[in-house]
Protein backbone atom coordinates (compact mmCIF):
# COMPACT_ATOMS: atom_id res chain seq x y z
CA UNK A 1 0.00 0.00 0.00
CA UNK A 2 3.08 2.58 0.83
CA UNK A 3 4.35 1.59 -2.44
CA UNK A 4 1.24 2.27 -4.10
CA UNK A 5 0.43 5.34 -2.25
CA UNK A 6 4.12 6.86 -2.89
CA UNK A 7 3.18 6.12 -6.90
CA UNK A 8 0.35 7.88 -7.16
CA UNK A 9 2.08 10.92 -4.79
CA UNK A 10 4.61 11.25 -7.64
CA UNK A 11 2.34 10.77 -10.15
CA UNK A 12 -0.04 13.51 -9.06
CA UNK A 13 3.37 15.71 -9.73
CA UNK A 14 4.54 14.20 -13.00
CA UNK A 15 0.40 15.21 -13.64
CA UNK A 16 0.85 18.76 -12.83
CA UNK A 17 3.93 19.27 -14.65
CA UNK A 18 2.08 17.95 -18.06
CA UNK A 19 -0.90 20.02 -17.47
CA UNK A 20 1.11 22.91 -17.00
CA UNK A 21 3.29 22.00 -20.69
CA UNK A 22 0.16 21.22 -22.10
CA UNK A 23 -2.72 23.46 -21.49
CA UNK A 24 -0.16 26.37 -20.07
CA UNK A 25 1.56 28.27 -17.14
CA UNK A 26 -2.13 29.24 -15.83
CA UNK A 27 -2.91 25.79 -14.86
CA UNK A 28 -2.46 25.82 -11.01
CA UNK A 29 -2.88 23.13 -8.66
CA UNK A 30 -6.25 23.41 -6.30
CA UNK A 31 -6.20 20.32 -4.40
CA UNK A 32 -5.64 16.55 -4.29
CA UNK A 33 -6.08 13.48 -2.71
CA UNK A 34 -3.47 10.00 -3.02
CA UNK A 35 -4.64 7.07 -1.64
CA UNK A 36 -3.05 3.60 -2.57
CA UNK A 37 -6.68 2.80 -4.97
CA UNK A 38 -5.99 5.96 -7.17
CA UNK A 39 -5.15 9.72 -7.01
CA UNK A 40 -7.66 12.50 -7.74
CA UNK A 41 -5.95 15.99 -9.28
CA UNK A 42 -8.12 19.73 -8.99
CA UNK A 43 -6.77 22.09 -11.42
CA UNK A 44 -7.88 25.71 -12.75
CA UNK A 45 -8.88 25.63 -15.79
CA UNK A 46 -11.44 27.38 -18.16
CA UNK A 47 -12.55 24.36 -20.21
CA UNK A 48 -12.98 21.17 -20.40
CA UNK A 49 -9.96 19.30 -22.47
CA UNK A 50 -10.12 17.42 -25.11
CA UNK A 51 -9.10 13.79 -26.21
CA UNK A 52 -6.41 14.83 -27.78
CA UNK A 53 -5.16 16.91 -24.58
CA UNK A 54 -6.16 14.25 -22.26
CA UNK A 55 -3.99 12.15 -24.56
CA UNK A 56 -1.18 14.21 -24.49
CA UNK A 57 -1.27 14.73 -20.71
CA UNK A 58 -1.09 11.03 -20.26
CA UNK A 59 2.14 10.37 -22.81
CA UNK A 60 3.78 12.95 -20.94
CA UNK A 61 3.43 11.52 -17.82
CA UNK A 62 4.42 7.86 -19.34
CA UNK A 63 7.44 9.54 -20.80
CA UNK A 64 8.86 10.58 -17.68
CA UNK A 65 7.84 7.45 -16.15
CA UNK A 66 10.08 5.67 -19.10
CA UNK A 67 12.87 8.39 -18.54
CA UNK A 68 13.68 6.47 -15.18
CA UNK A 69 13.89 9.97 -13.70
CA UNK A 70 15.71 9.70 -10.40
CA UNK A 71 14.52 11.97 -6.72
CA UNK A 72 16.55 14.34 -5.48
CA UNK A 73 14.91 15.77 -2.46
CA UNK A 74 16.32 18.54 -0.12
CA UNK A 75 14.83 18.91 3.10
CA UNK A 76 16.74 22.08 4.52
CA UNK A 77 15.85 24.77 1.44
CA UNK A 78 15.18 28.01 2.14
CA UNK A 79 11.47 29.18 1.07
CA UNK A 80 12.39 32.07 -0.53
CA UNK A 81 15.42 30.49 -2.13
CA UNK A 82 12.92 27.84 -3.63
CA UNK A 83 10.81 30.74 -4.85
CA UNK A 84 13.10 32.55 -6.40
CA UNK A 85 14.05 29.51 -8.29
CA UNK A 86 10.84 28.79 -9.36
CA UNK A 87 9.86 25.93 -7.49
CA UNK A 88 6.15 25.72 -7.45
CA UNK A 89 4.41 26.17 -3.87
CA UNK A 90 0.52 25.53 -3.90
CA UNK A 91 -0.80 29.01 -3.47
CA UNK A 92 -2.64 29.43 -0.42
CA UNK A 93 -0.12 26.84 1.44
CA UNK A 94 1.63 27.67 4.40
CA UNK A 95 5.06 27.24 4.92
CA UNK A 96 8.00 27.78 7.44
CA UNK A 97 11.41 29.15 6.63
CA UNK A 98 12.65 26.13 6.00
CA UNK A 99 11.03 23.96 3.68
CA UNK A 100 11.33 20.52 2.12
CA UNK A 101 12.01 20.76 -2.08
CA UNK A 102 10.93 17.35 -4.27
CA UNK A 103 12.65 16.87 -8.00
CA UNK A 104 11.82 14.92 -10.65
CA UNK A 105 13.70 16.05 -13.91
CA UNK A 106 11.97 19.35 -14.45
CA UNK A 107 9.28 18.49 -11.88
CA UNK A 108 10.01 20.54 -8.84
CA UNK A 109 7.70 20.99 -6.57
CA UNK A 110 7.29 21.75 -2.51
CA UNK A 111 6.09 18.52 -0.67
CA UNK A 112 5.92 17.04 2.76
CA UNK A 113 4.78 13.76 1.28
CA UNK A 114 6.31 10.33 0.13
CA UNK A 115 7.08 9.42 -3.15
CA UNK A 116 8.99 7.01 -5.00
CA UNK A 117 13.05 6.90 -5.79
CA UNK A 118 12.41 6.82 -9.33
CA UNK A 119 9.75 7.83 -11.49
CA UNK A 120 10.33 3.86 -13.44
CA UNK A 121 8.49 2.19 -9.89
CA UNK A 122 5.26 4.32 -11.39
CA UNK A 123 4.96 1.73 -14.14
CA UNK A 124 2.25 3.18 -15.81
CA UNK A 125 -0.21 5.91 -15.77
CA UNK A 126 -3.52 6.26 -16.78
CA UNK A 127 -6.32 9.24 -16.94
CA UNK A 128 -10.10 7.79 -16.01
CA UNK A 129 -11.87 10.90 -15.70
CA UNK A 130 -12.06 14.30 -16.32
CA UNK A 131 -14.73 16.80 -15.31
CA UNK A 132 -15.67 20.08 -13.86
CA UNK A 133 -16.19 20.28 -10.28
CA UNK A 134 -17.07 24.21 -10.12
CA UNK A 135 -16.38 27.47 -12.23
CA UNK A 136 -12.81 27.50 -13.53
CA UNK A 137 -11.99 24.57 -11.77
CA UNK A 138 -11.48 20.67 -13.92
CA UNK A 139 -10.35 17.36 -11.61
CA UNK A 140 -8.56 14.13 -13.08
CA UNK A 141 -9.07 11.07 -11.23
CA UNK A 142 -6.04 8.58 -12.27
CA UNK A 143 -4.67 5.40 -11.52
CA UNK A 144 -0.91 4.49 -11.49
CA UNK A 145 1.52 1.42 -10.70
CA UNK A 146 0.03 -2.20 -10.56
CA UNK A 147 -3.42 -0.79 -10.54
CA UNK A 148 -2.61 0.92 -13.92
CA UNK A 149 -0.87 -2.63 -15.53
CA UNK A 150 -3.79 -4.77 -14.21
CA UNK A 151 -6.49 -2.09 -15.81
CA UNK A 152 -4.61 -2.59 -19.25
CA UNK A 153 -4.50 -6.14 -18.89
CA UNK A 154 -8.45 -6.14 -18.38
CA UNK A 155 -9.05 -4.06 -21.09
CA UNK A 156 -6.54 -6.27 -23.60
CA UNK A 157 -8.26 -9.10 -22.42
CA UNK A 158 -11.61 -7.54 -22.79
CA UNK A 159 -10.70 -6.55 -26.48
CA UNK A 160 -10.07 -9.60 -27.32
CA UNK A 161 -13.11 -11.46 -25.73
CA UNK A 162 -14.99 -8.39 -28.15
CA UNK A 163 -13.38 -9.26 -30.94
CA UNK A 164 -14.99 -12.79 -31.26
CA UNK A 165 -18.36 -11.64 -30.83
CA UNK A 166 -18.20 -9.26 -33.52
CA UNK A 167 -16.48 -11.81 -36.32
CA UNK A 168 -18.52 -14.68 -35.15
CA UNK A 169 -22.17 -14.04 -35.99
CA UNK A 170 -22.78 -18.29 -37.19
CA UNK A 171 -25.66 -18.09 -34.32
CA UNK A 172 -27.53 -15.00 -35.48
CA UNK A 173 -26.70 -15.64 -38.95
CA UNK A 174 -30.67 -15.51 -39.72
CA UNK A 175 -31.70 -12.73 -37.56
CA UNK A 176 -32.42 -9.02 -39.18
CA UNK A 177 -29.51 -6.24 -38.24
CA UNK A 178 -31.46 -4.54 -35.51
CA UNK A 179 -31.89 -7.76 -33.23
CA UNK A 180 -28.17 -8.93 -34.12
CA UNK A 181 -26.90 -5.46 -32.95
CA UNK A 182 -28.75 -6.29 -30.15
CA UNK A 183 -27.19 -9.40 -29.08
CA UNK A 184 -23.89 -8.06 -29.71
CA UNK A 185 -24.21 -4.94 -27.52
CA UNK A 186 -26.03 -7.55 -24.71
CA UNK A 187 -22.92 -10.19 -25.30
CA UNK A 188 -20.05 -7.06 -25.34
CA UNK A 189 -21.94 -5.51 -21.77
CA UNK A 190 -21.63 -9.11 -19.90
CA UNK A 191 -17.74 -9.15 -21.11
CA UNK A 192 -17.40 -5.48 -19.58
CA UNK A 193 -18.83 -6.27 -16.69
CA UNK A 194 -16.83 -9.80 -16.20
CA UNK A 195 -14.28 -7.51 -16.69
CA UNK A 196 -14.69 -4.81 -14.62
CA UNK A 197 -14.86 -2.57 -16.88
CA UNK A 198 -18.29 -1.71 -16.99
CA UNK A 199 -17.55 2.03 -16.73
CA UNK A 200 -15.45 1.46 -19.78
CA UNK A 201 -18.49 0.61 -21.86
CA UNK A 202 -20.65 3.58 -22.72
CA UNK A 203 -17.16 5.06 -23.98
CA UNK A 204 -16.96 1.36 -26.13
CA UNK A 205 -20.41 1.94 -27.69
CA UNK A 206 -19.39 5.67 -28.64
Amino acid sequence: KRLSSSSNHTATHLLHQALRSVLGDHVQQKGSMVSDKYLRFDFSHFSKLSEIDLENVENFVNKKIIDHLELEENRNSSFQDCIDDGVIALFGEKYGDVVRSIKFGESHELCGGTHVKNTGEIRSFIIKSESAISTGIRRIEAISGDKAVDYLMKQAKTLKEVSKIVLNDKDTIDLKDEQKDQIRRERISIIFQDNNLLSDFTAFEN
